[in-house]
């Protein structure tokens, strides 16, 4: 059990609510700030295709190899192909989506082009 002075949660969740905190420090970014990520779906998914395959990739190589590991009570304990643990999934997912949406955000608040070709 994983205790702070007013919660607790299961140990098996700490790594999922680290990115549920993640996700509420930037999720907010699509709505408020209009950054229209999702609306660009399709873009989003290719970024996510780009990053998520080849990081799940080396994972499974190197858990295979025995060079990563995951402490197994700070995990879920649901594992997909390669041994990788759905957690470290949705964290190669989490991540990149933040990363984009508060680059977006800074976009949106500055004014600023990122080349995208959307200026034209």
């Amino acid at each position: 059990m994983v205790m702070g002075k007013y919660w607790s949660m299961p140990a098996s969740l700490a790594y999922v609510g680290i990115l549920v905190f993640v996700l509420a420090g930037s999720l907010w970014l699509e709505v408020v700030l209009r950054t229209h990520v999702f609306r660009r779906w399709p873009r989003l998914f290719l970024v996510m295709v780009v990053v998520v395959w080849p990081f799940l990739a080396w994972d499974a190589y190197a858990i295979a190899n025995g060079h990563w590991y995951f402490d197994t009570d700070m995990i879920t304990g649901i594992y997909l192909p390669g041994n990788i643990p759905l957690d470290e999934l949705l964290f190669f997912l989490v991540i990149p989506l933040a990363s984009i949406l508060t680059l977006e955000a800074v976009r949106s608040v500055k004014g600023w082009p990122v080349g995208d070709g959307s200026e034209r």
